[in-house]
C-alpha cells in the first residue's frame, strides 16, 4: 500500500469494551472496522478485505472457530491473516486455532503493545507478499499462457480416450451405486426387522425405552442412507423416475396417517384439504411423490411447537397447462403449512442446497444434515414442477410445489 493509505484491521469480539480498547490503540495507525458477531464479521471481511483480523473465540451462535473456518472457505478472504485474541488460555485451544489456519494466538488479558507489535508483523508480511506478487505477475502470466497452450494440446490428443473413460466410469458408477444400495440398506432393514420382532415378543419395562431409542435412531439412519444414495444417484446420473399407475387417494391416506401419529406425539393438529376433483389413478413415480410429501410433513412436525398446527392440501393447479387434454397430463399443487419457527429471507437462499440448513442451532436441536429439501426439489423438478417457500421467522413456513402426471 502507498504511504497515504492505511492498512485495514477488522476486530471481531462480542464484548464492547474489548472492541473499544483495541480500536483506541490501533486506530491512529490503521483503518479499523469492528463486528460483534460472526455473520456481520464475515460480511465486513468480504466487503473491506482487511489486512489483518483480530478474532475472539467465545461468541454466541457462531464462535471464532466457525468464523475462521468460513473465512478460509471463501476465496476472497482465505489468505487474510487471523490473530485469535481470547480468554481461552490453554494449549488445546491454541492448537485448535492454529490448526484452523490462524497466524497467531494471544490470550486475554492482552498487553496493548504486544498486540500492536504482532499486528505490525502481520502487516509487514502482507505488504512484503504484495510486493513479491507484483514483481512476479508478468512471469506468472507468461507461465499461464504456456500452461494453457500445453493443456490445449494434451486435451486434443486425449479427447477420444477421455470419451471412452467416461463411458466406462458411468457404467462403474452405476454398478457401484447398486452394490452400495444393497450393502447399506440390507443390514439396516435387518436391524429394524429384529427390533420389530423383539417388540412383538415382549420387552421388559426396564429396557423398553432403550429398544424404542434404538428403533428411532435406526429409522433416522436408514432415512439418511436413502437420501445419500439418492443424491449420489443424481450426481452419477443414474437416478430415474418410474412411470406406473397408482391410487393417489390411497397414497395420501397412508402418508397422512403416519404424519398424524407423529404429530399426536407433540399434541399437534393436522388438517388436510384434498381436492375432490383429483383423478383416482395417476401414472408416475408414486414412491418419489410420496417421499417429497412425507419429507415436507415431517419437517413441519419437527419444526412446529407442541400443540402446533399443520395444514396439508392437494389440488389441481390453476396455472397454465394444469390440464393438458392433448397429452393426457395433469398438474397438481401441494402445500404444507405450519406455525413453527419460520425461516428468514437470508436463510431461504440456501434452503434447497445440498448439505445446507436454514439454522445451525435448529440443526443441533432437531438433527439432519440438509439433504431432504434439496433432494425433494430435484425430484419435483424431474416431475416437471417446481418448489418454493414463503416464510418469516417466528411465523411458520408454507412450502408449495407443483408436479405433472399422466392420467
Amino acid at each position: 500500500m502507498t504511504d497515504n493509505i492505511k492498512n485495514v484491521v477488522l476486530i471481531i469480539d462480542d464484548e464492547t469494551a474489548n472492541i473499544i480498547a483495541l480500536t483506541n490503540f490501533l486506530s491512529p495507525d490503521y483503518a479499523v472496522f469492528a463486528a460483534k458477531n460472526g455473520p456481520d464479521a464475515i460480511t465486513l471481511a468480504v466487503k473491506h478485505l482487511p489486512d489483518v483480523i483480530l478474532l475472539d473465540v467465545l461468541m454466541p451462535d457462531m464462535d471464532g472457530y466457525e468464523v475462521i473456518g468460513t473465512l478460509k472457505k471463501i476465496e476472497k478472504t482465505r489468505e487474510i491473516p487471523v490473530i485469535f485474541i481470547t480468554g481461552l488460555d490453554n494449549a488445546d485451544a491454541e492448537k485448535k486455532g492454529l490448526a484452523l489456519g490462524a497466524a497467531d494466538y494471544i490470550a486475554k488479558p492482552f498487553n496493548a503493545d504486544i498486540v500492536k507489535l504482532r499486528v505490525q508483523m502481520q502487516i509487514k508480511l502482507v505488504n512484503h507478499l504484495r510486493t513479491l506478487e507484483e514483481r512476479d505477475e508478468m512471469e506468472r502470466q507468461l507461465n499461464l499462457i504456456r500452461e494453457l497452450e500445453a493443456g490445449l494440446i494434451a486435451a486434443k490428443e486425449q479427447a477420444e480416450h477421455s470419451r471412452e473413460l467416461a463411458e466406462h466410469s458411468s457404467r462403474a458408477k452405476s454398478e457401484f451405486l447398486a452394490r452400495m444400495s444393497h450393502e447399506m440398506r440390507t443390514p439396516m432393514n435387518a436391524i429394524m426387522g429384529l427390533l420389530q420382532i423383539s417388540r412383538m415378543k415382549g420387552i421388559p419395562d426396564n429396557i423398553s425405552s432403550y429398544i424404542d431409542d434404538i428403533g428411532k435412531n435406526a429409522s433416522n439412519l436408514l432415512e439418511l442412507i436413502n437420501d445419500v444414495l439418492d443424491v449420489t444417484g443424481m450426481e452419477y446420473g443414474v437416478f430415474k423416475l418410474n412411470e406406473e399407475p397408482f391410487d393417489i387417494q390411497s397414497m395420501l391416506q397412508d402418508v397422512l396417517e403416519t404424519t398424524q401419529y407423529n404429530a399426536s406425539q407433540k399434541k399437534q393438529i393436522l388438517t388436510s384439504n384434498i381436492d375432490r376433483m383429483l383423478p383416482v389413478t395417476l401414472i408416475g413415480d408414486e414412491k418419489r411423490f410420496k417421499q417429497v410429501i412425507a419429507n415436507l410433513l415431517a419437517n413441519a412436525v419437527k419444526y412446529s411447537p407442541e400443540k402446533g398446527e399443520i395444514t396439508f392440501g392437494v389440488r389441481l393447479h390453476s396455472g397454465h397447462n394444469s390440464l393438458d387434454d392433448e397429452n393426457d397430463m395433469i398438474t397438481l399443487q401441494v402445500k404444507v403449512e405450519d406455525n413453527g419457527i419460520g425461516i428468514s429471507e437470508d436463510q431461504q437462499k440456501g434452503l434447497f442446497t445440498i448439505f445446507e440448513q436454514a439454522d445451525g442451532g435448529a440443526t443441533r436441536k432437531h438433527g439432519g444434515i440438509g439433504l431432504g429439501l434439496a433432494l425433494s426439489k430435484r425430484i419435483v423438478e424431474m416431475m416437471g414442477g417446481n418448489m418454493w417457500v414463503n416464510s418469516e421467522p417466528g411465523k411458520g413456513a408454507k412450502f408449495t410445489f407443483t408436479c405433472r402426471f399422466k392420467i
